[in-house]
């Protein structure tokens, strides 16, 4: 048994061919104005899911990267915080050992006491630093200022711990608590910096040689012991600070291969691309020639 190959089948043969060559034409002629070889799920589910998992994992990382340049902002205004006090408690010493002088008279001393007042006003000013609108060395009560400039001398934050999640898995602390310097004054007798410099200048008003005793010995000792501790921390922050820096070269590191890795996955390669656009709208062409000589009969052309 034969099969007739009707004039209709060869036009519909013909049309079916053109229309699958000009399909792939489109798809390369997308690819050339967008950049992108996957311009939708259905050019290749496979890559499409593993760009869904690049663009998650980027935007995982870039988060973290966020995350860690804003600690990165927290530690840098809590070391600029306290180099300022740091400044003002070895300004303290300088006016101790001068008051602990016998070479100095009582006006002096009295002299000498309002000017420890005013930096200790001074050390809790600076305790009161913020960060983004966030009070710094108040715990986690950063709507709160830890201290009243003027007023009492008690700690108004919290000893909680402000930390920063910097990767999958890894948290880290990032925050100074200003009662483990500061501490609440004489009321807490915690012979931390308030308590010491209210004693200090009270011992310099005072004039007794217990008074005097006291300058030499007592206090000069506690406010050294304070400013070893304030050493100790800020050399903590600085080792903080440092870490938040390698995390952020890390993060930089990977947000790089993640996104070279979607860029193979997604993007066109735009020469190779542009030599299959040409090869293929070269063969359109010669398919629309050769489509019309092989269906250039027509009915009229039996009647004639």
């Amino acid at each position: 048994m034969t099969t007739r190959i009707t004039e209709s089948m060869v036009r519909r043969g013909v049309l079916a061919d053109l229309q699958a060559i000009d399909a792939r034409l489109r798809l390369t002629q997308r690819r050339l104005s967008t950049g992108k070889q996957l311009t939708r799920p259905s050019d290749n589910p496979f890559a499409a899911n593993r760009a869904l998992q690049l663009r998650s994992e980027l935007e995982s990382i870039r988060q973290f990267s966020r995350t860690v340049n804003e600690a990165s902002g927290w530690t840098t205004a809590t070391e600029a915080a306290l180099s300022r006090i740091t400044d003002i408690v070895q300004r303290a010493r300088e006016l101790l050992v001068q008051g602990g002088n016998d070479a100095n008279g009582q006006v002096a001393r009295e002299a000498i006491a309002a000017e420890i007042d005013a930096l200790t006003e001074s050390l809790k000013q600076e305790a009161n630093a913020t960060y983004g609108g966030r009070y710094i060395l108040a715990g986690t009560a950063t709507e709160t200022a830890p201290y009243a400039v003027g007023g009492a001398d008690a700690f108004a934050g919290n000893g909680a711990t402000v930390a920063r999640t910097i990767g999958d898995g890894v948290s880290l602390a990032i925050n100074v608590i200003g009662s483990d310097l500061l501490g609440s004054g004489q009321a807490a007798a915690d012979n931390r910096l308030l308590h010491v410099m209210r004693d200090i200048a009270e011992h310099l008003r005072g004039g007794t040689p217990a008074d005097f005793e006291a300058l030499r010995g007592t206090d000069l000792a506690r406010l050294d012991a304070n400013l070893d501790e304030l050493t100790r921390t800020r050399a903590v922050v600085g080792a903080t600070a440092n870490r938040l820096e390698i995390a952020a070269t890390r993060l930089a590191e990977l947000e790089e291969s993640s996104l070279r890795l979607l860029s193979e996955v997604e993007d066109a390669d735009m020469a190779a691309t542009m030599v299959e656009f040409t090869s293929q709208r070269a063969s359109y062409e010669a398919a629309l020639k050769a489509g019309a000589n092989i269906v250039q009969l027509s009915l009229l052309d039996f009647l004639r």
